[in-house]
């Protein structure tokens, strides 16, 4: 059974039963529930008055975080994908796969990847769906429906288009792309997650990594990303979290503060950006709070799966 028709048969028995949880993860720690809430409609910008927001440790007035941000990627695209590699030496390589993984897509799903700049996810998503529909035309005659050369020519194509605010970024992946010679089927777009450039329903996964903490109204992407899934779509979420051992948090605090900044400085002669990144880790809601996010947006059935003790978490949930 699919993961998706798991989650619906899930989401009618919780209807009828209270919403009984349905999955734990290690440590024998509940991590969701199959319930689904109301879509939060709330909005962090309404009224009058000017609210503030974190930048990192810094309190800023909300309209001054999206350049601040902004900024922080302009420096930073040309060395990205480099110092992601020596900041977590090279582990992000593992969580990004794992994420592909859990996904799974098959031949003909259409990705959204928001905050996607350099085309890491893109670019595997594109070639896990190539390596399944391969696997799949080298199968046995007997083991599957024979599907007609015709059939064959009319079915939909995978694509996937990498969405992202910062043209410096959004630059630096189509250059990964052309030394890849990855073109078809991929499209760049320079857009906001909070006011996404697309119509409803176009997409069957969502995904954002390292992303989601840098914007500033946090629920009204989450609004976005609901609005163009397509129903029975599923949201995937990478991010920076909170550690759950107490031993590793502090050494991941150590390395975090005293480390990654003078990384910055070497390699992309750039403190102060690091030392953003690094606090604006800290201000990120921990593993459950983001989950009752996911669900105050509509999602359901929310779960959570924690990477390296809980440096990393993926959310997954999916719009019944």
């Amino acid at each position: 059974m699919s993961a998706l028709a798991a989650c619906m048969v899930r989401s009618v028995f919780c209807q009828l039963s209270a919403a009984v949880p349905f999955s734990v993860a290690a440590n024998g720690r509940l991590l969701s529930q199959c319930r689904t809430r109301p879509k939060s409609c709330r909005s962090l910008s309404d009224g009058t008055a000017e609210k503030n927001t974190h930048f990192g440790f810094e309190t800023v007035p909300e309209a001054e975080k999206a350049k601040k941000v902004y900024k922080v990627f302009e420096n930073v695209a040309q060395k990205y994908d480099v110092m992601n590699d020596a900041m977590s030496l090279g582990v992000h390589r593992l969580w990004k796969d794992i994420l592909l993984h859990a996904m799974h897509p098959q031949p003909g799903a259409c990705l959204l990847d928001v905050a996607g700049g350099t085309g890491d996810i893109a670019f595997r998503f594109l070639e896990y769906v190539t390596s399944q529909k391969e696997r799949r035309d080298r199968r046995p005659a007997g083991s599957m429906p024979n599907i007609s050369d015709d059939d064959k020519a009319e079915e939909p194509k995978s694509r996937a288009v990498v969405c992202d605010i910062n043209r410096e970024m959004l630059k630096v992946g189509k250059e990964k792309a052309r030394h890849m010679s990855v073109d078809a089927n991929l499209s760049w777009v320079v857009g906001d997650a909070e006011e996404l450039p697309f119509d409803d329903e176009q997409f069957d996964v969502y995904t954002i990594a390292f992303g989601i903490r840098n914007v500033t109204h946090i629920d009204l992407a989450l609004q976005e990303a609901y609005r163009v899934l397509k129903p029975g779509g599923r949201f995937m979420c990478l991010e920076f979290s909170k550690v759950t051992n107490p031993f590793l948090a502090s050494l991941y605090d150590a390395y975090s503060f005293q480390v990654i900044p003078v990384l910055g400085e070497v390699i992309a002669g750039d403190w102060k950006s690091y030392q953003y990144l690094v606090e604006s880790i800290r201000k990120f809601p921990a593993q459950e709070e983001f989950k009752d996010m996911l669900e105050d947006a509509g999602l359901s059935c929310v779960r959570y799966h924690n990477l390296t003790g809980g440096v990393v978490a993926l959310h997954s949930g999916f719009k019944l």
